[in-house]
């Protein structure tokens, strides 16, 4: 059975793939085999694709995530029509990848359609469980480094990768009608919603942020221990993961915790350093 048509407004598949190159983390390591690069861009393309259609589709939202999941049940069976699903079938059918990471990525982004705030920190936790953490086990899926001690690393890299952004963004989401930052972590640090939509932080904002990258670099050490269970180019690609992640927390402290004009920028050099600390503190075995 054939999926209908994509709806109208998704992104073109060139455009999506366009956006790997501004990521906090390489998305396909080169130093990785060349088929193992194209796995690991077949599960970007869906996940970027999942987000573009919760984030930015002009259209009925909802309607296009459902579309979405029927398109990949239709990766699942070969018959996929999208490009960026085409792409997905001979890594779904290589790697063994399972329904349910891609499930919980396209359920995040129906969460965004219903829920615009987050009260709790545990509460913005389980929704990174949703759109950020899959992306982690799949890639060890792909890597075929998976076992479930390595999927709890990999959970608390991804949160952090995803907190780290949500302190990026905070305007974008603003504008989207979102606030990803804990209502609860706003109020203790006094800062008001009206805040996040100023010019430059004020300092209520900057001390917001200051905890929330703290609170990311916990995540980060927590799941440092990932790099120990691995060897060789995996172990190096996946280390780039986490250095990515703490080159771009650094950016925001150098940047004095003002996130309102953007991501502030890291730099080839930083990541290279920050790499190179990854595994220079954390030496297989150790």
């Amino acid at each position: 059975m054939l999926t209908a048509e994509a709806p109208g407004g998704a992104p073109a598949a060139a455009a999506v793939m366009a956006r790997a190159g501004s990521e906090n983390f390489p998305v396909a390591s080169r130093v990785l085999p060349r088929a193992v690069r194209a796995d690991l861009l077949a599960i970007y393309g869906f996940a970027r694709l999942t987000d573009e259609l919760g984030d930015a589709l002009p259209g009925e939202r909802l309607a296009a995530l459902d579309w979405l999941e029927a398109e990949l049940e239709q990766a699942f069976a070969g018959h996929a029509e999208h490009p960026l699903l085409v792409s997905l079938t001979p890594t779904l059918r290589r790697c063994g990848l399972a329904r349910e990471p891609f499930l919980r990525l396209i359920e995040a982004n129906r969460m965004d359609q219903r829920i615009s705030r987050y009260e709790t920190w545990e509460q913005l936790r389980s929704y990174c469980a949703l759109s950020a953490d899959p992306v982690g086990e799949l890639v060890l899926q792909v890597l075929g480094e998976a076992t479930p001690t390595r999927i709890g690393f990999s959970n608390s890299i991804c949160t952090a990768l995803q907190l780290i952004e949500h302190c990026q963004d905070v305007r974008e989401d603003l504008h989207a009608g979102r606030v990803y930052l804990p209502q609860e972590d706003l109020k203790r640090f006094g800062c008001s919603q009206a805040e996040l939509a100023a010019e430059h932080a004020g300092e209520p904002l900057r001390r917001l942020i200051a905890f929330e990258v703290a609170r990311s670099r916990t995540l980060l050490d927590a799941g440092a221990p990932l790099i120990d269970e691995l060897h060789g180019r995996v172990r190096l690609a996946v280390a780039a993961f986490l250095a990515g992640g703490r080159a771009a927390a650094g950016a925001i402290e150098r940047a004095g915790f003002d996130v309102l004009g953007g991501p502030p920028p890291v730099g080839q050099l930083r990541r290279l350093q920050a790499l190179a600390q990854t595994l220079r503190v954390r030496p297989r075995g150790a």
